[in-house]
């Protein structure tokens, strides 16, 4: 084993041990501050138990993960960018948890005020790779053993759009206990593996981020002690973008991700329906797996599905990353 995935593999180890230390702590202090999760009223009937349960636990993902790549990031331009797309996005989500958990405003930011945050951070990340990395405007396309696609000037508008949609994304599959997590686990590691093939100095920070979910998931699966908020889920949409981003992958989210899209999908063409047909809907609930618990499905077995279609996505994208690294 090289010197690099030792790196990456006592990354998961510190990001791992130091999560299952925050929680305990952590965990009973967001109660007693009343940080709890508010539950929809017209969502199913088995998530209403899950009312006042803590949220904004997506501190404990982003503190782990950073901790452990402060271990290896001396000197690692690409990997600090990573880090500051995943505390950037946590940022927002956090200050969008507060306004909603803590004044008791529903909506949390308004949409106007995430939109500038978001385009400040993904536009800082955007200049990075412009000024600082040679990445250039070419794209790998899925199958082709390395072929490439020059988007050119359309670069900067199609990264505004991965990073904007796979963060909404991962955001709206963070519905069900462990989901979002678990899935982002198996994301998580489809990029670890690219960046050892690449030899790339993220490597670790992979490794971090993989550590720090499978530790927040001995408490976020079901039934959980905890839930991560927004403060989590952009976190970790962030994170995944900017790693699809900077290995010139991101039509490969489409294949990894793939739970990520349906859930996107779901709610896009739920809306749309809904509006054109005056009151129709397609799903019976939306995000995707809500209609699935509305079909009587227990949620252990939605999540555990979503697992499975996602692990083979990332079997898939493995084949499909043949002949880039």
């Amino acid at each position: 084993m090289d010197e690099n995935m030792t790196r990456a593999i006592y990354a998961i180890l510190i990001a791992f041990i130091f999560n299952i230390i925050l929680c305990p702590v952590i965990i009973p202090l967001l109660r007693k501050l009343k940080f709890g999760q508010n539950v929809r009223d017209d969502g199913p009937e088995t998530h209403l138990v899950k009312a006042g349960t803590p949220t904004m636990g997506g501190i404990m993902i982003l503190l782990s993960m950073f901790i452990a790549s402060l271990f290896f990031i001396k000197g690692n331009y690409d990997g600090i960018m990573v880090l500051f797309m995943t505390l950037g996005y946590g940022i927002i989500g956090f200050i969008d948890d507060y306004i909603k958990v803590v004044k008791k405003r529903s909506l949390g930011l308004r949409v106007w005020q995430k939109l500038v945050m978001q385009f400040i951070v993904t536009g800082i990340f955007i200049y990075y790779i412009y000024a600082y990395t040679d990445i250039g405007t070419e794209i790998y396309v899925p199958f082709m053993r390395g072929f490439t696609v020059d988007i050119g000037v359309l670069f900067i508008p199609f990264v505004l759009c991965v990073v904007l949609g796979t963060v909404n994304a991962v955001n709206l599959t963070d519905g069900l206990d462990g989901l979002a997590s678990g899935v982002t686990v198996l994301a998580t590691l489809f990029f670890m593996f690219i960046a050892y093939g690449a030899e790339s100095g993220v490597l670790p920070v992979a490794g971090a981020a993989v550590g720090s979910l499978l530790g927040f998931l001995l408490f976020n699966s079901y039934p959980a002690k905890v839930f991560m908020g927004d403060t989590g889920s952009l976190a970790l949409g962030g994170f995944i973008a900017a790693m699809a981003v900077l290995f010139k992958l991101p039509l490969f989210l489409l294949i990894v991700g793939i739970i990520y899209v349906c859930e996107a999908v779901s709610v896009i063409l739920q809306v749309g329906f809904f509006k054109l047909t005056h009151g129709k809907r397609i799903f019976k609930m939306a995000p995707l797996h809500h209609h699935f618990e509305k079909c009587g499905y227990r949620e252990t077995k939605v999540v555990s599905a979503f697992y499975i279609v996602t692990a083979i996505g990332v079997l898939v994208g493995f084949i499909a990353a043949r002949g880039i690294y």
